[in-house]
């Protein structure tokens, strides 16, 4: 699953309440319970994006092959670990040169 696009249940950050919505794999399942861990993916694109922020627009080439429908933000500051069998659908996936970039904004996070 890691590098997928996929629609999951994915809980607000106070735990109020949870929403379908397109969330980026950064792992392959883990464990017994099968767990992934998830980067969010919004629709509202931030006026000045974070440095931890993926912006994909439809002109860039990742957009093609993400399975999103309008322009959207990977936020890697808000993460989630959840159990893979809560994911409703595969959307599509991103590029190899686009996960590197994943990689390394998620370790300067770590880092930092």
């Amino acid at each position: 699953m890691k590098g997928k696009i996929v629609l999951i249940q994915f809980p607000f950050d106070d735990l109020s309440s949870s929403k379908v919505r397109p969330a980026y794999c950064l792992t392959n399942q883990i464990g017994g319970y099968q767990h992934i861990i998830f980067a969010l993916i919004t629709s509202r694109i931030p006026e000045n994006p974070l440095h931890t922020d993926i912006i994909l627009r439809p002109e860039n080439p990742d957009f093609m092959i993400s399975g999103l429908r309008q322009s959207s933000a990977i936020r890697l500051d808000h993460l989630v670990t959840l159990r893979s069998s809560l994911i409703q659908r595969e959307l599509g996936s991103l590029s190899l040169k686009t996960q590197t970039l994943i990689v390394d904004i998620l370790s300067d996070i770590l880092r930092s």
